[in-house]
């Protein structure tokens, strides 16, 4: 049996020559030496493009290097040299590449041409722009409802693209507009708005420079988002305490080797990053940053009543509920606490201290916090912390949702949203002169389920990978195959291209590092990031074929077939995108002056009401939440089942972006050449009578009678608490029920999958 002491093979730090190697191999396999190297010095600079991967912000004064690893495989995966060419569908029937891993598909390189699926071949084949935007709009128009289309939208579409998208939905007559932050972040946002006022973050990437502690919740910086590790590093060096909340300890959090450091580099030395590491349970933050509260409370009393570690005038002058909540907390048992965190008193206390001696914290967190059923009060109550002691609204301090692709939070400002707000809708009425939509439209989830039913019958995506995003694999693909139409607008070739509607077409763009041509000479796209900073891009290389177009001149040409160009001049606005952003600066807030701020080197920032203590809640002020903790968490659902019951998140490898796999290695845990593995605690493996490197099939315990199961992973012993699991997705997918999802968020609850473990059968 494997010693938890020494469960992680890689020993180098995070960064270093392991990421300078990874690099090099990345641009020789994709684009080449010179190709590639010309490309990455343009990425993230006020005069080049914004990286295609996460929402990380880039610094005032950034570096001649702003990217890291994991950006130069986003960016070499997307400039590859490959072709996914006519011929290539001219050999192969949907049902051979069906039969491609997800690895391979991708890797067929860049989309060249309009294609159009035909029934009868069961190919792919060429069309034309104009037949294809043609088509696509009778198909539109034919439908009984606007409400019977979805418009999913990637969190990689640029501002441009996105308002054209919402417009021509609302226009169209629908607010049906699923999207990648109803899968991950979607509980920040309710939680948030509801705490402080504001969907979004409270801090700037500055604040990293001031902040005195900075706590890490349900986060793995080093692969997600590699550039924050270089603000920890700075913030471990001159004496911030960094604290890691994470059932499994990261290699980002443990060390990092900056590559940017040359007397680093060639000395082989790192940095420390986390001071403490404490490893909750699945699901079992929400409990563990009460503790920590209930501790803060503690010693305020100690320094006598009213005065010490909590900001009392700071909480007198903006906040309501705290009495309730100073309740909650008296109420709720040390006991308890434990059994739900799977920390102890001793640990949760520890964190208090450091928190109440820091002057200037920052709380940042991911997905391992916004995917469970209870995430909302999750995040609502490390908003509460934060309040204690005035961590929002002074630098150095703050929430610091981190999202992860590079324009989930833009697009979400832009209106790609189910659930439009009244301002916004008038807005656009106003400056339009059409009625919009008032109707709550589909989220993800949603979405599926009226495919499924028959009430949605058209669905759109503007880039992304919706059968292998989605939980419940099995019943999404058999949801997109019950359309009469799915558009696919997309780079490269995916899995959800080949399920088909009765008609199917894939659609070829841009990417973010080609130049875009348009009627008006030379276009930039805007961007915004995890810190609500809007700046420009631009791409700097030829497009991979010259029958691409931009997404937004995709979606223009989709909405003039359907909807003509009386409303809207759809030509106008793809001729030059200066048009586009006349039309945001005129109907959304904080976007005035757009086109001329948005080229200031750097760009612009957006504000945050939260951020200058002015609170856009029903009452006024930042509100505390006292909601009870969960009655009834995953962990007694495994507790009733037969056999060996563990509770699993999915995640990702370190050679992955999302559903985009980059090889089957993922050096931080060790694993090489394999993806169908299973992280376990060594005594749970004693437990189950399991050994390393056995195959075992996974189970949901399913409450609908639907067997969802993944079979054939390799067991790999790892320093995660007692019955708890990790995979990667979306091979993990499958196992995440449709009906499992987050309370008001809807979001599926990928971080917490009942599942029973077995050895794999004929194993």
């Amino acid at each position: 049996m494997a010693d938890e002491r020494d469960l992680n093979t890689y020993k180098g730090p995070a960064g270093g020559w392991g990421a300078l190697k990874s690099v090099g191999q990345s641009i020789l396999r994709e684009t080449g030496v010179v190709s590639g190297v010309k490309t990455m010095l343009k990425a993230n600079q006020p005069d080049g493009f914004d990286c295609p991967g996460c929402a990380w912000g880039d610094p005032e004064h950034g570096s001649s290097f702003e990217f890291c690893e994991n950006g130069v495989k986003a960016v070499t995966w997307e400039a590859t040299s490959k072709r996914a060419t006519p011929e290539l569908f001219a050999r192969h029937t949907l049902s051979e590449l069906l039969t491609y891993s997800d690895f391979d598909l991708e890797n067929q390189g860049r989309l060249t041409t309009p294609l159009r699926y035909n029934r009868d071949t069961d190919r792919f084949e060429a069309v034309s722009w104009e037949e294809a935007f043609a088509d696509i709009g009778r198909q539109l128009k034919a439908l009984a409802s606007p409400n019977e289309a979805l418009f999913y939208t990637s969190g990689r579409a640029s501002n441009e693209a996105a308002y054209l998208y919402q417009l021509f939905g609302r226009v169209f007559g629908t607010n049906n507009f699923p999207d990648c932050s109803n899968l991950c972040h979607e509980a920040s946002g309710v939680a948030l708005t509801k705490a402080i006022g504001v969907g979004k973050g409270t801090v700037k990437l500055e604040d990293f420079e001031h902040a005195e502690a900075i706590f890490v919740f349900g986060q793995n910086p080093g692969t997600n988002h590699p550039r924050m590790l270089a603000a920890l590093k700075d913030a471990a060096k001159r004496g911030a305490k960094v604290v890691s909340f994470n059932p499994l300890k990261e290699r980002g959090l443990e060390k990092f080797a900056d590559p940017q450091d040359k007397a680093q580099m060639i000395a082989r030395g790192s940095t420390p990053i986390a001071s403490h590491f404490f490893a909750p349970k699945l699901g079992g933050d929400m409990a563990a940053v009460r503790g920590i509260a209930k501790a803060v409370f503690a010693l305020d009393y100690e320094r006598v009543r009213g005065g010490g570690a909590l900001d009392r005038a700071f909480l007198e002058a903006h906040t309501t509920g705290l009495e309730d909540y100073e309740k909650t907390l008296e109420e709720t048992s040390w006991a308890e606490l434990e059994d739900q965190s799977g920390l102890t008193r001793e640990q949760m206390e520890q964190a208090a201290v450091i928190y109440v001696q820091s002057d200037r914290t920052i709380i940042t967190w991911a997905m391992g916090i916004t995917q469970h059923k209870h995430s909302v009060d999750t995040i609502r109550e490390i908003a509460n912390l934060l309040l204690l002691r005035g961590n929002i609204g002074k630098p150095g301090a703050g929430a610091c949702p981190v999202r992860g692709h590079s324009n989930v939070q833009g697009d979400r400002t832009m209106g790609i949203t189910e659930k439009p707000n009244e301002m916004f809708l008038q807005a656009l009425e106003r400056y339009f002169g059409f009625k919009a939509p008032r109707e709550h439209g589909a989220d993800a989830v949603q979405a599926i389920k009226m495919m499924r039913s028959g009430k949605a019958k058209v669905f759109v995506s503007l880039g992304g990978n919706f059968a292998r995003a989605t939980p419940d694999t099995l019943l999404v693909e058999e949801a997109l195959r019950a359309c009469t139409l799915t558009v696919n607008i997309a780079t490269k070739l995916n899995r959800s291209h080949l399920m088909v509607g009765k008609k199917a077409y894939v659609l070829p763009c841009l990417g973010r590092t080609e130049f875009d041509e348009q009627e008006g000479g030379r276009q930039i796209i805007s961007v915004e990031d995890s810190m609500s900073m809007v700046h420009s891009s631009g791409g700097i290389n030829p497009p991979a074929s010259p029958d691409l177009k931009s997404e937004p001149a995709i979606v223009a040409g989709i909405a003039k077939a359907t909807l003509g160009s009386d409303l809207v001049n759809w030509d106008e606005m793809i001729a030059d995108y200066d048009k586009i952003r006349d039309c945001i600066s005129a109907t959304i807030p904080g976007f005035k002056n757009y086109n001329t701020r948005v080229r200031e080197p750097r760009g612009f920032y957006l504000g945050n009401t939260a951020a200058e203590h002015r609170w856009l809640t029903s009452t006024g002020k930042a509100e505390f939440s006292s909601a009870p903790l969960p009655e009834e968490t995953v962990y007694q659902q495994t507790r009733k089942a037969k056999g060996n019951a563990f509770v699993l998140q999915t995640l990702r490898s370190h050679d992955q972006y999302n559903t985009t796999v980059y090889s089957a290695n993922d050096r931080y845990r060790g694993v090489t050449g394999e993806r169908l593995v299973v992280f376990m605690n060594p005594k749970d493996m004693e437990r189950a009578g399991l050994a390393e490197d056995e195959r075992v099939d996974m189970e949901t315990i399913s409450e609908d009678g639907r067997k969802r199961e993944a079979r054939g992973f390799k067991v790999v012993p790892y320093d995660i608490p007692e019955g708890c699991l990790a995979s990667y997705y979306p091979e993990t997918n499958v196992l995440v029920p449709l009906y499992a999802t987050g309370t008001a968020s809807n979001t599926p609850t990928s971080k917490s999958i009942p599942v029973v473990v077995r050895k794999a059968q004929g194993g």
